[in-house]
């Protein structure tokens, strides 16, 4: 079986933790334990995201006097994606050990007239205070909003449409390659109608539906979403929750999972499984395993057709 698995960046980082390197290797010694049972049975494609890193990256770059501009997000991602690329590839060595793998920098176009690119949405960095909000905001042309009693920035994060190294991801999947791609949703690119020529973009692309794309692109038979939670759940966070343990798309879309957490990776998984009639899942890290084998998590199936 072809599976593609999306690794979310609170997998890689808990929340609350810092994003130091130490903290990322011990998790992904986590990751490695819970994906390696499966690499030994199916073919794996892993994605990953980078939101742990892409943060402190970006302030870093802020906060240096030396640039005239800050390294812009598209290369901050390609960086992101070689740093944690090559902490996942090493631990997955130690893990399988004789297994061909590869980590690869992919890039994902996006359409330059995304209404996304209209409607900034996706966090990146810290919470600054006001006074310096507004001053790195007129220095480098930042969009701001309210959060936590201070000004956060936030980018666009247009839709997926297609990414460039899908033939090269088959290719490697065919001589029997376990890889590790699409970090972060990829490198945000446009592509010329003309020309072709790529431009990278001040954007951040959902790594969720990006690798739902991927998935689809591949004909894989399952997309396994990792994160903190072991399963969807309805009312999250109140009284009334309930866990999800079985939906279709439709119940996913109908159940209103908020933008920031949640929300995208129901929708990834209803796009997967309403595009290729395949199966998806959503659930915890350390369960990977068990998921994939019908013992925890969401389990995301087509709908029911009568008649």
């Amino acid at each position: 079986m072809r599976i593609v698995i999306a690794l979310g960046g609170n997998a890689l980082v808990r929340r609350g933790e810092r994003p130091d390197v130490g903290v990322q290797e011990a998790t992904i010694d986590r990751v490695t334990t819970a994906i390696a049972g499966l690499a030994l049975e199916h073919e794996i494609v892993l994605a990953h995201g980078d939101g742990p890193r892409t943060g402190p990256l970006a302030e870093e770059n802020a906060a240096d006097p030396a640039p005239t501009a800050p390294c812009p997000l598209d290369l901050l991602g390609a960086r992101t994606q070689g740093m944690i690329g090559s902490l996942l590839v090493r631990a997955l060595y130690d893990a399988l050990p004789g297994h061909r793998i590869a980590a690869l920098v992919t890039h994902t176009v996006v359409r330059a007239d995304d209404p996304a690119f209209d409607r900034p949405t996706k966090p990146v960095g810290q919470v600054y205070p006001r006074e310096v909000a507004e001053c790195l905001a007129r220095r480098y042309g930042w969009r701001l909003v309210e959060e936590g009693g201070g000004r956060r920035r936030v980018v666009p994060s247009p839709s997926p449409e297609r990414i460039l190294e899908t033939g090269t991801i088959h290719a490697l999947l065919g001589s029997g390659t376990l890889v590790v791609c699409v970090g972060g949703g990829g490198v945000p690119v446009t592509e010329d109608d003309d020309t072709g020529a790529l431009t990278g973009v001040e954007a951040v692309v959902d790594k969720d539906l990006t690798a739902a794309l991927l998935a689809e692109d591949l004909k894989a038979d399952f997309l396994l979403i990792l994160t903190d939670v072991p399963c969807v759940y309805a009312g999250y966070g109140t009284r009334d929750q309930r866990p999800v343990l079985d939906a279709t798309p439709g119940d996913l879309r109908r159940g209103g999972y908020p933008d920031g957490s949640m929300g995208p990776k129901a929708e990834a998984a209803a796009r997967f499984v309403e595009r290729t009639g395949g199966l998806a899942a959503i659930g915890a890290l350390d369960a990977a395993y068990e998921i994939v084998h019908g013992r925890s998590g969401t389990l995301v199936r087509p709908e029911l057709t009568v008649g």
